[in-house]
């Protein structure tokens, strides 16, 4: 679910759901790297029994990184994804299963959003060109210094789609990947092993859904099995995980992530220099890095760290939230859950445009909770049940929303004219007497290759209780104004004046009339046409159960999709019982190269056939109309043009697929092959018990080999037929452990007010490095005492009252990190499929 503030607000609100990993890394011995022992217990204190990895996640920061130079070439973004892999392998540590599902062909609902995201990067690509070659103009003219301009083909993220001859070769790689590390790895040795390429239809998080799904409604599955599901890209992605992984009900869920830092440092587009923008760079040559220069194309990283987001503890926490007393049903936490999910899709995802009154940075999951616990006496029961929804109690819960509409709108309004005030004082204030860190007396800055040295102060609390009260004197204002003249600060320009201009709102929520302008604006009709209001909400309704259905039991309709770009508002709901049946059955998904067809821009149609891409590009085709060459963005009320709405065509499912039927004849036997849908693989190891039973069944003649091939549950089919379990589902024969309870009364009321410290690992009562007295004696007598200005331990004896476990020490870092470093070229045995395409 694209919800980009949702995971912010949830580990504000739960922080007691983030745990930090505690990783363990190879070490280098004369030499020689020592690779991690992954066969030992995993050192966070849990053993986790199955791990997925949604590849897309994993995919993108590898072959187009932001905070490190890219890959060369394919081969170096292959090593890269494995390297990867290996990391959360060494990390997780599982014991039983390893699921690797990448993005197949997804669902029409997803594919606008899918459409959008592509035209977005295709023009943002186009514009930054020309912003860069402006620019570029300027400074030059002005005198300024540019290393030339490397002339290097750009990596289109783009042919990270299903259908691409990149995600076949990739599809091939990790094949001999995994085989390799079957044969030669201790710790893969007992673990089965399925990849889910992008020939398999469906979003990667929901084919692992779909597999813990079919996993559950098996009589012997294992109710206590530790799930942990890697969503390591943006807080988009986890935000859906935490969704899918509180739908699947299951007591032992964890979410492995990459800890998200703000503000990394970032080069320059024109200079390749940090520390600023490419808007604010002046040209000034770069500084010699190192005695010769040798560090000069060397970008300082550090390695990303990762964190566990414990769902049990969040299931802790929503069953305090949750409970309610004096209902007139019984309480049901795991419905009351349900009802929570389904409630935050109100706030948005990536099937419907959120509602214009609810904003996660106005507390509306909150807003929306408070009014579930009130409503919920009057409703008689939950708003869903087993992934569908009850429309007549949502309606009670929407109508408590649109009564406070206006309001919510006034109060958003109100907050932004405070927060613009406060920014505006807040820059007039740094014109003026500048930035209130600069200090006077002995501590403040002076000029290099002064003689003069300040004068020692004399009473220090005086000082600092001056340099409190009197922020304003008049040497701060003098020494600011000569550090801005001698490092020859810009003039301000135009755009960064104390008002910034703001986008223009037409439709001006907060004013009387708002419907009215909203649907005029936005849909281009009269608020009194009461049908085609209804037909929106329709659609949204159609929406909400589509979804619902989508993240627990699966995709109800390929075909389905919101054919309008904006919501409607929660007081239009109103008698939504009747406006939803049923959705069409057995609808197909598209084939790969048609969802090519359906999302790609015609930039991006190198990546098709020529008779395909000429359908982009050619006057005289039929659907030239679906790749405009520019399109508008709706700001819809926000400041960035990231946040506005996309306003494109939506593609005519019949109109494509007319036009695709005249040039399928075109497609190559390698084409045709890469357009057909596949299915999942499974892997196991000669030491498995499993593998005995898969080699007879390529052995015997009369079982075509290509039917191996498949989900566990075609190798089972003829022998323990699936069946379709009742309402109650099917009762495991294993008891379930319920997890221990993690919470402590005192984490109520502290809640994220109070100080928090980052927990390593899954024990709270992991031993802290620290010294005791014999330490601090070592330290005393290997540090030189007589020499001036010593460390902190030089002089100072061990403290008296030192308690065992009171002190933290700094974070070394530890040995550095064991990647395996291999290329294809050399790994690759000659009979592997990928080496014609990777090397």
């Amino acid at each position: 679910m694209g919800v980009p503030a949702f995971f912010r607000w949830l580990s504000r609100k739960y922080p007691s759901i983030i745990v930090h990993c505690v990783e363990e890394k190879g070490k280098e011995c004369n030499g020689v790297r020592i690779p991690v022992d992954t066969t030992k217990p995993n050192p966070n204190e849990v053993e986790f029994d199955n791990l997925y990895l949604d590849m897309n996640g994993i995919i993108h920061p590898c072959t187009h990184p932001e905070d490190k130079p890219a890959p060369k070439n394919e081969d170096e973004m292959m090593v890269a994804i494995f390297e990867y892999i290996d990391r959360l392998f060494n990390i997780v540590r599982p014991r039983r299963v390893l699921y690797m599902a990448i993005d197949g062909v997804a669902p029409r609902a997803k594919m606008n959003q899918q459409r959008s995201r592509r035209f977005r990067a295709s023009k943002e690509g186009v514009e930054l060109v020309d912003e860069k070659q402006r620019m570029r103009e300027e400074i030059i003219q002005r005198g300024g210094y540019l290393p030339p301009e490397e002339i290097k083909e750009r990596f289109d993220s783009n042919c990270i789609t299903p259908g691409t001859e990149f995600m076949d070769n990739l599809a091939h790689c990790l094949r001999y990947y995994v085989a390799e590390r079957l044969s030669n790895d201790p710790g893969w040795k007992n673990v089965v092993v399925f990849l889910s390429d992008a020939s398999v239809p469906g979003e990667g998080e929901h084919k692992i859904m779909d597999y813990i799904r079919r996993q559950r409604a098996q009589p012997n599955h294992d109710p206590n099995t530790h799930h942990c599901l890697c969503g390591a890209d943006a807080c988009l992605l986890v935000s859906d995980l935490i969704m899918l992984g509180l739908a699947t009900h299951e007591p032992n869920f964890t979410i492995i992530r990459e800890e998200f830092k703000p503000n990394k440092p970032r080069p320059c587009s024109l200079c390749g220099q940090t520390g600023h923008e490419m808007k604010d760079c002046q040209g000034v040559a770069r500084e010699k890095q190192g005695q010769h220069d040798e560090f000069a194309d060397t970008m300082p990283v550090s390695e990303q760290e990762f964190i566990f987001i414990r769902l049990c503890v969040l299931r802790e926490y929503l069953e305090r939230e949750l409970t309610m007393a004096s209902l007139p049903f019984p309480f049901d936490f795991e419905r009351s859950v349900d009802d929570w999910v389904f409630m935050c899709f109100f706030v948005g995802n990536d099937f419907l445009p959120h509602l214009p009154s609810l904003e996660i940075r106005e507390g509306a999951i909150d807003r929306l909770v408070n009014i579930y616990k009130d409503v919920v006496h009057k409703t008689g029961g939950y708003l869903t049940q087993n992934g569908y929804v009850n429309l007549e109690r949502v309606e009670m819960i929407m109508q408590a929303v649109g009564v406070a509409e206006d309001n919510i709108f006034k109060k958003r309004k109100e907050d932004e004219e405070n927060f613009r005030r406060r920014n505006k004082e807040k820059r007039k204030r740094m014109k003026q007497q500048g930035p209130a860190y600069l200090t006077t007396g002995q501590f403040a800055p002076q000029a290099l290759g002064r003689r003069d040295v300040p004068e020692p102060i004399q009473n220090a609390r005086h000082q600092a209780y001056d340099m409190r009260m009197n922020p304003r004197e008049q040497n701060n204002k003098v020494l600011f104004s000569n550090i801005r003249n001698y490092l020859g600060t810009p003039k301000r320009k135009a755009e960064d004046s104390d008002s910034d201009p703001e986008p223009e709102d037409n439709v001006r929520l907060w004013e009387d009339g708002w419907k009215q302008r909203y649907y005029k604006n936005k849909f281009d009709v009269d608020v009194t046409d009461s049908d085609f209001r209804k037909k929106v909400v329709q659609s949204y309704v159609e929406g909400l159960c589509w979804v619902l259905r989508y993240y627990y039991q699966g995709c109800a309709s390929w075909k389905w999709y919101f054919p309008f770009h904006y919501a409607p508002f929660a007081s239009d709901f109103k008698d939504i019982k009747e406006m939803f049946t049923e959705f069409e059955k057995d609808t197909m998904p598209f084939k790969p190269l048609e969802q090519l067809m359906s999302v790609f821009p015609a930039a991006s149609g190198n990546f098709l056939p020529p008779t395909w891409r000429n359908l982009m590009v050619s006057p005289e085709s039929s659907i030239i109309d679906f790749y405009p060459d520019d399109f508008a963005i709706d700001l819809n009320g926000k400041k960035y043009a990231w946040q506005g709405v996309a306003l494109l065509p939506f593609v005519d499912e019949r109109r494509l697929r007319a036009a695709l039927a005249e040039v399928y004849p075109d497609l190559t036997p390698e084409e045709a092959r890469r357009n057909s849908l596949g299915s999942d693989v499974l892997f196991v190891g000669k030491s498995h018990p499993l593998f005995d039973f898969i080699h007879e069944l390529y052995q015997d003649e009369l079982v075509p080999p290509e039917l191996c091939f498949g989900i566990q549950g075609l190798l089972n089919l003829d022998n323990n037929p699936l069946l379709e379990p009742d309402d109650h589902g099917v009762k495991s024969p294993i008891p379930t452990l319920i997890p221990t309870k993690v919470l402590k009364p005192g984490d109520w009321e502290r809640g994220n007010r109070g100080p928090w410290r980052p927990q390593l690992g899954f024990n709270p009562n992991r031993q802290q490095a620290h010294l005791d007295q014999s330490g601090f004696r070592a330290l005393g007598h290997s540090l030189n005492r007589n020499q001036q200005g010593g460390g902190q331990y030089s002089n100072t004896p061990p403290p008296g009252t030192y308690h065992q476990g009171s002190y933290r020490a700094q974070h070394a870092g530890g040995h550095r990190g064991f990647q395996r470093k291999f290329t294809l070229e050399s790994a690759i045995p000659s009979y592997c499929p990928c080496i014609k395409h990777a090397t």
